[in-house]
């Protein structure tokens, strides 16, 4: 598919609303601002949870250039329970391993995801402008969703019981009341700035040129990242592939480039010629970044809420930006969904601040020295560094210390929502940690992930003992038998083991999970009590 068809596949038209003859404004229980990967997750996950949206986006079309490409697999099954996971897959290229160079020799290689037993692969590289269509897509079948194209935000005034927006359109101005307003209007957030609120953090004087090519080529569908290639000396670059023959390339210029200079066509051919070898390849899309790594203070504000680069933002080296931001919409649907149901008190909206800000300084700490493992900040750094990589074709230590980026994983969360361990529990997924998939069969012996068994709703996940546990109102129940166990009672049967072994369970014992798949409690012996002290722990309840 050439640009020129995407854009007129991914070009929407303005539509009028109702809402701008409206007078008062009309109140919606949310409105998100932001039509891309987060904004668009976040309004279905509602939507799904029969939360409406309203979802406002300035651009009349999805944007261009591939920009973020690898998506992680937390995020594949956040998709995959919002209805298109496997869809994502299928287009996108799959790929586990990663190789280092450095110089023209293999300095290491590492394996993302060594074991079997999971149904979303470690990694897929898919060109952000698929995945963005296919949630719009996706927001179209959901009568819950009202996305409007060619509305830009351009006041909001914050008030104790709701929100009012301004919204410019091609015929005019018009305001919306909101009870919950999320940010996911990217790093230049107009209602970050709006609210004037600071974006801390570190610029990095070092940049990168970023082009995808379009070219037939036999490179192995690996992450492959150099360390002063012969082809671009002393700098360094990245190589990934993405469906239809587009392939990613990063290369290091160095702070003092001219970024206007060296985007230009005629400078950027001949580099990338040098790096394959050839020049029998076509420049699909070219820009130039910064590492920045830098965030808000407060991801809440009163009753405007910030999700993704709005609120966070990271150097693209570890895949840690798009991914993360779709993570700070799964953990905010369903927290919003109570809050906006009056099942919850507003303060729990603060454990969405607390866990995705762990989130984001974990990102940002890898980030932070990822860049500078990259981009040394003095040439005693840089001998430090390439010693580091000399050894590790030979050193286990040196191995573990090269950093190409560290890849996307998510956050197990230490907050106030988990219930801690009342006993010993060796091994096993501890609270707040996120769900790990597991193959199981069902009573007629069809394959089921457990990643598709608990999905959407709070859930309490027991190994069976040939008896059923009570669970309270709201949860529900997905028991495994375990031990070679058949599935019995609208269970699921664990025959090669993998749910016994990572979860450390035995019969009898228990897992509540949360809607966005972290555990919240674990159990010896679950009873109901047990089970709904921990139920509104994690609603804020307690």
């Amino acid at each position: 598919m050439s640009s020129g068809d995407r854009k007129s596949l991914y070009q929407f038209g303005y539509r009028r609303s109702p809402d701008q003859d409206a007078r008062p404004p009309v109140h919606h229980p949310v409105v998100v601002v932001g039509a891309g990967p987060v904004g668009l997750s976040l309004a279905v996950d509602l939507a799904l949870k029969n939360v409406p949206v309203v979802v406002l986006d300035d651009a009349d079309r999805i944007g261009e250039g591939s920009r973020a490409i690898c998506f992680a697999k937390r995020t594949l099954e956040i998709w995959d329970r919002l209805g298109v996971g496997e869809r994502m897959v299928e287009k996108g290229v799959v790929w586990q391993v990663g190789k280092v160079f450095h110089g023209e020799e293999l300095a290491y290689q590492f394996d993302l995801l060594p074991e079997g037993g999971h149904k979303m692969p470690a990694f897929i590289n898919l060109q952000q402008y698929y995945a963005e269509a296919y949630l719009v897509e996706r927001a179209a079948e959901l009568p819950g969703v009202d996305l409007r194209w060619r509305n830009k935000v351009v006041g909001v005034e914050r008030r104790n019981d709701l929100v009012l927006v301004t919204i410019d359109t091609p015929e005019g101005p018009y305001r919306l009341a909101a009870d919950w307003l999320v940010a996911c209007d990217g790093s230049r957030s107009s209602v970050r700035s709006m609210l004037g609120l600071d974006f801390a953090g570190e610029v990095f004087e070092d940049q990168f040129l970023i082009a995808d090519v379009k070219m037939t080529a036999e490179f192995p569908t690996e992450r492959w990242f150099w360390f002063d290639p012969p082809f671009h000396s002393g700098q360094s670059a990245l190589l990934h592939k993405q469906p239809d023959d587009v392939w990613r390339i990063d290369l290091q210029l160095g702070p003092h480039a001219d970024a206007e200079v060296e985007r230009r066509p005629e400078n950027v051919v001949p580099r990338i010629a040098r790096m394959l070898g050839h020049d029998a390849f076509t420049l699909e899309w070219v820009s130039i970044y910064k590492f920045q790594c830098r965030r808000i203070d407060r991801f809440v504000h009163g009753r405007v809420v910030f999700a993704g680069d709005s609120a966070h933002q990271v150097s693209p080296f570890g895949a840690r930006g798009a991914n993360s931001g779709v993570q700070d919409a799964d953990n905010l649907a369903w927290k919003l969904a109570l809050v906006v149901k009056g099942e919850a008190p507003a303060s729990l909206l603060d454990s969405y601040d607390l866990e995705r800000g762990q989130a984001a300084d974990e990102n940002i700490a890898h980030s932070t020295r990822s860049t500078d493992f990259i981009a040394p900040h003095s040439p005693a750094e840089r001998i430090l560094r390439d010693a580091v990589l000399s050894l590790a074709r030979h050193a286990d230590f040196a191995r573990r210390m090269v950093n190409s980026g560290r890849l996307s994983l998510p956050t197990a969360y230490d907050t106030p929502l988990s219930t801690p361990d009342e006993e010993t529990w060796e091994g096993g997924v501890a609270p707040g940690a996120p769900l790990v998939d597991a193959p199981l069969t069902d009573e007629a012996g069809r394959a089921v992930w457990l990643t598709e068994a608990v999905r959407g709703g709070f859930t309490l996940v027991a190994a069976r003992n040939g008896v059923l546990p009570e669970v309270p109102e709201g949860v529900a129940r997905v028991v495994v038998a375990t031990a070679g166990r058949e599935a019995g009672g609208g269970g699921f049967a664990d025959g090669q083991g993998h749910f016994a072994a990572r979860y450390a369970m035995e019969p009898g014992n228990a897992c509540l999970v949360r809607p966005d798949g972290h555990v919240a409690a674990r159990f010896r012996h679950p009873t109901p009590e047990r089970v709904k002290a921990a139920l509104d722990r994690a609603c804020g309840r307690a």
